[in-house]
Order: structure tokens, then C-alpha cells, then sequence
């Protein structure tokens, strides 16, 4: 899929990978449609031509809002990359559960209303894609944040039956997968201080840059999934063939152990 001309609603776009897949996208020649909470971020993420809308995703009626404004803007949206996210470091038996519920109306039902809302216009032109950022804590599940986890499992089914549903109809799906990058994430996640150490550390951490070309050329290449950086394959095969051996190793990165009362920050 060629990227030069089409147009791009990307949420999440203030910072992180959001911004990082504005200038990469701008770079091939796409025009973009850009959201998020803040309006001052979103101004320094924008150059002239784009379209900024700061707005709250989980809030009533936001997802349609944006859809028409970028559709008046631009006539069409040949690509929407649901990034926004929050995330949760709560274990499953403690998280208290308006926080669980607030990350999910996010994670999930806000990209669930949003590729709903943009579909139609997709399909009246028999042309589109709809790219879900999750993350390889979707695929496996990590014991610091399973909650989060979870919320990146359901937006992975909900790709793979979405790309099922539109066979045919010239409206594809992508789902991304990214490792530990080098974002404020962690610095905004509710629940527990710190992740592990190595992740606190940014031990492996990639660059939003290095996760927005991953985007960008699996966009281009037509692909079903990709992972950011790719050596999340490796972590994801292991853990279908060695799934004992996985857990193990993550129990030993956890910063609350079994048994532990976990604090709030």
C-alpha cells in the first residue's frame, strides 16, 4: 500500500508513538488527521495542513466527532492507527476495578467505537485499513500488568475477527505488536510504582521512531501483524513452546511477589 496521498487518522498523536507515526507517515507524503487530549501537545506534534482534534476518546459521541471532522476535511480515511492507550500496574486480585474499567473504555471500546464509526466510508469505497496497536504483553501475558494485558488481548481478537469479517470488502486490518519502548508510558500508568527493573530501565527498550517505521513499512508490505522490533517473535514462539519456562522467568521480573499487599502509588 503506497503511503503518498493517503489520508491518516491517528490517535494518541500528542506523543510516544502516536507522534512519532505523524512525522513518519507526513514524511511519505500522507495527510494526517491527528487526535488527542492535549491541544497545546498536539500543536507541536502538527505541521501546517494537518488536522488536529483534542478531544477524549472514552468520552460520548467523540469517535463520530472525529471521524466527520476528518472526513469533512479531507472527503475520505484511508488509514486509521488506533494507538491511544493507558495502561494499569495492578495484580488481578487487588485492582480496584473503576481503575481496571477506565484503562479498558480506552483501550478497547474507545478503538472498538472508533473503527466502527470510520468503517463505513471505508467500505462504501471498497478501500481502507484499519491498524490496532496492541502490544506483545496482548500475546503474553506479564504478571505486572495482566489487566493491560488483557485490554491488548481483546483489541488482537478484535483485530483477527474484524479481518475475518471483512474479507472480500477491500478493508483490511493490521495489528501491531510493540516491546518496551521509550515513551513517558510507565510514568502515566495507574496502580503500582515501578514495573521490574527491566523494564524500568529501558534495558530493551526501541525508540518510538524505530516502533513508527516498523508501522509504516508493515502498512506498506500488506501485513497481518508485525512486531516491534521483531525479536518479539522469539519471545512469542517461546512462549507457545516453552509456556513453564516463560512464566518462570517472568514471575522472577515481577516487583510484587506472591503473597505481597500491593501499594498504591
Amino acid at each position: 500500500m503506497r503511503i503518498a496521498d493517503n489520508v491518516v487518522l491517528i490517535t494518541g498523536a500528542s506523543d510516544g508513538i502516536g507522534a512519532a507515526c505523524a512525522r513518519a507517515f507526513r514524511a511519505g507524503g500522507a495527510k494526517l488527521s491527528l487526535c488527542g487530549r492535549s491541544a497545546e501537545k498536539l500543536e507541536r506534534v502538527a505541521e501546517p495542513g494537518d488536522l488536529t482534534t483534542a478531544l477524549d476518546l472514552t468520552a460520548s459521541d467523540s469517535a463520530p466527532r472525529l471521524v466527520n471532522r476528518t472526513l469533512e476535511r479531507f472527503g475520505r480515511i484511508d488509514i486509521v492507527i488506533n494507538n491511544a492507550a493507558m495502561g494499569i500496574y495492578w495484580p488481578v486480585s487487588q485492582s480496584p476495578l473503576a481503575e481496571t474499567r477506565a484503562m479498558f473504555e480506552l483501550n478497547v471500546f474507545a478503538a472498538l467505537e472508533l473503527l466502527q464509526a470510520a468503517l463505513p466510508s471505508m467500505r462504501a469505497r471498497n478501500s481502507g485499513l484499519i491498524v490496532n496497536v496492541g502490544s506483545i504483553a496482548g500475546r503474553v501475558a506479564l504478571p505486572w500488568m495482566p489487566l493491560y494485558s488483557a485490554s491488548k488481548s481483546a483489541l488482537d481478537a478484535i483485530t483477527e475477527g474484524l479481518r475475518m469479517e471483512l474479507a472480500g470488502c477491500g478493508v483490511r486490518t493490521m495489528l501491531v505488536c510493540p516491546g518496551s519502548v521509550l515513551t513517558d508510558f510507565h510514568l502515566h500508568g495507574l496502580g503500582l510504582a515501578p514495573p521490574p527493573q527491566v523494564v524500568a530501565a529501558n534495558k530493551f527498550a526501541i525508540t518510538p521512531e524505530q516502533c513508527a517505521r516498523d508501522i509504516l513499512r508493515g502498512v506498506e508490505r500488506d501485513a497481518r501483524v508485525v512486531m516491534s522490533p521483531r525479536s518479539g517473535w522469539i519471545f512469542d514462539a517461546l512462549h507457545h513452546l516453552m509456556p513453564q519456562a516463560v512464566e518462570s522467568i517472568l514471575i522472577k521480573r515481577m516487583t510484587i511477589k506472591r503473597g505481597q499487599i500491593a501499594k498504591p502509588i
